[in-house]
């Protein structure tokens, strides 16, 4: 097992001797850097770095720490940095904006009805889920069908850590979310954090996850060292 500071208490993080020699990144590096950058962490932030990190390791699909560091900083501001999937805040009315019987314009019934959700209940349902917010029955339908997962038949699969991270890779790597992928704005030619935001969400907050990603790309680089 491994120590990481936490609040000024020591937190253990599961992992074996062998798992940290076979490791990509060093924890104890990583959780040092990770305070020196953006301050305390608590229990649960430090169980969802860790899983992430150990996700990045055994995804083959993504190999340049650049791509991590970017989806690292795109997590934490999802997840209101906490580092785990989370559910879309808002209690069951607010989510009737996106209900075709419910919502309270012919507008937004019809964009419910044109993006899947189909019967009463559906926008509430069909809320968004993960490390980055999936919406829309016909996203849900998409994504699970390309990672052999009936998200539909069971949304909340969108929570587990292993499906969130699954979807994640998947929607980043192919352009699955808005058309944009991540090799469209960092690849051997480019390191593009404030475009990459296109792959999420148009151009919100496009500078302060450029300025995450730029802390945890040192954050990652010393901890692979």
């Amino acid at each position: 097992a491994i120590e990481a500071e936490v609040d000024d208490e020591i937190v253990i993080v599961n992992l074996s001797e062998d798992a940290v020699e076979e490791s990509q990144f060093n924890r104890k590096v990583f959780f040092a850097g990770y305070r020196s950058e953006f301050g305390s962490l608590k229990q649960k932030q430090v169980e969802g770095l860790d899983s992430l990190l150990t996700s990045f390791e055994a995804d083959a699909e993504i190999t340049n720490i650049k791509h991590m560091a970017y989806m690292l900083s795109t997590i934490k501001h999802e997840t209101a940095n906490t580092y785990q999937p989370i559910t879309e805040y808002g209690g069951k009315s607010y989510f009737n904006r996106y209900d075709p019987i419910l919502a309270n314009s012919s507008r937004r019934r019809s964009a419910a009805k044109r993006n899947g959700n189909t019967s009463q209940g559906d926008g509430y349902k069909f809320r968004g889920r993960g490390y980055v917010q999936i919406t829309w029955k016909n996203n849900y339908k998409r994504l699970g069908n390309a990672l052999g997962v009936d998200l539909v038949a069971h949304p909340e699969k969108a929570l587990e850590p292993k499906i969130a991270y699954q979807i994640l890779s998947y929607g980043m790597r192919k352009g699955a979310f808005t058309g944009k992928k991540l090799t469209s704005y960092i690849n051997e030619h480019q390191t593009d954090y404030t475009g990459a935001r296109r792959i999420i969400n148009g151009t919100d907050k496009a500078s302060t996850l450029k300025a995450y990603a730029l802390d945890f790309e040192r954050i990652l680089f010393k901890a692979s060292a």
